[in-house]
C-alpha cells in the first residue's frame, strides 16, 4: 500500500511539473511572438504531437511552431508516417480551425443559395461582383444545388475596401432581396439599396485570416480552401467527398 501511495505521489508531482513547465513554455512564446507583430491574435499555445515542440494556433486557423524558450519560431507542415503513410498534421488542424469559423458564420449575414432536395454538403464562397470568374463560378451555382450542395456567398473585395467591389458588395448586403440584388449586379445591372449596417469589411478581415488573397475563394465544410474558379463537377466532387 505504502509503494502505491509513493508510486501515485510521484506521479502527481510529475504532471504538476510537466503542467508547470508548459504554462512556462507558453508564457515565453506568447512573449516572443508578440515582438514578431504577427497581426493576428494567438488563440492558443500547446504542446505539439512532436515532443520539444509547441504548436501555436492562430486566429483564423493557421498555425505555427516554437521551441519552448521561444528562440526558434518557424512556419511549415508537419507530417506523421501512420501506417507507411504521411498525415499532414498541420493542414489537419488549420481544416478543423477553419471549418469551425466558416461555419459560425450566421446565415443571416451571406446570400445563400440553397440545394435542390436533400442538403448533401455545402460551401462557403468569397466572391467580389466585379471579378469575372466569380461570375464564371455564379452562373454554374445553379447546377451545383442541384448536386445537392448548397452555396453561401460572404463578401471578398479584392481591391480593398473603398473599392469599386466593396461598395458593389454593400449594396447588395444592404438589399431586401440579396440573392436578386447579387444576380442583377454579376448581370452587370445597377442596383441601388440605402446604407445600412453590413458584414461586408468584417467578412474581408476574416477572408484575410484564414489566407484569402483573391476571388473566388472557395471553402469546403471540412475547412479545405480551393483558390480560384473551379468546374462545378469538380467542386461538388470535392464537396461531397468531405474535401478529401
Amino acid at each position: 500500500m505504502r509503494v502505491t501511495q509513493i508510486i501515485a505521489t510521484a506521479a502527481l508531482a510529475l504532471v504538476s511539473t510537466f503542467a508547470a513547465a508548459t504554462d512556462t513554455a507558453e508564457q515565453t512564446i506568447r512573449k516572443t511572438l508578440q515582438t514578431l507583430e504577427l497581426g493576428l491574435p494567438v488563440e492558443s499555445v500547446a504542446s505539439s504531437p512532436l515532443n520539444g515542440l509547441y504548436e501555436v494556433k492562430l486566429q483564423g486557423g493557421r498555425v505555427l511552431y516554437a521551441s519552448p524558450d521561444g528562440q526558434f519560431v518557424m512556419q511549415g507542415y508537419l507530417y506523421q508516417i501512420q501506417d507507411g503513410k504521411p498525415v499532414n498534421l498541420t493542414e489537419k488542424t488549420e481544416r478543423q480551425a477553419i471549418a469551425k469559423t466558416i461555419n459560425a458564420i450566421p446565415a443571416a449575414e451571406m446570400v445563400v443559395y440553397p440545394a435542390k432536395g436533400e442538403t448533401k454538403s455545402h460551401i462557403t464562397v468569397f466572391t467580389d461582383t466585379t471579378c469575372p470568374y466569380c461570375h464564371k463560378l455564379h452562373a454554374e451555382v445553379p447546377e451545383l444545388n442541384r448536386r445537392g450542395i448548397e452555396v453561401r456567398y460572404v463578401a471578398f473585395p479584392r481591391q480593398g475596401l473603398g473599392s469599386a467591389g466593396d461598395e458593389q458588395l454593400q449594396a447588395v448586403w444592404c438589399s431586401s432581396d440579396r440573392k436578386g440584388a447579387l444576380d442583377k449586379m454579376i448581370d452587370g445591372k445597377e442596383i441601388k439599396a440605402a446604407k445600412c449596417a453590413n458584414p461586408v469589411s468584417k467578412q474581408f478581415q476574416l477572408g484575410q485570416s484564414i489566407g484569402v488573397n483573391g476571388t473566388p475563394a472557395i471553402v469546403l465544410e471540412d475547412g479545405q480552401v480551393i483558390p480560384g474558379y473551379q468546374p462545378a463537377p469538380q467542386v461538388a466532387k470535392l464537396a461531397l467527398a468531405g474535401g478529401k
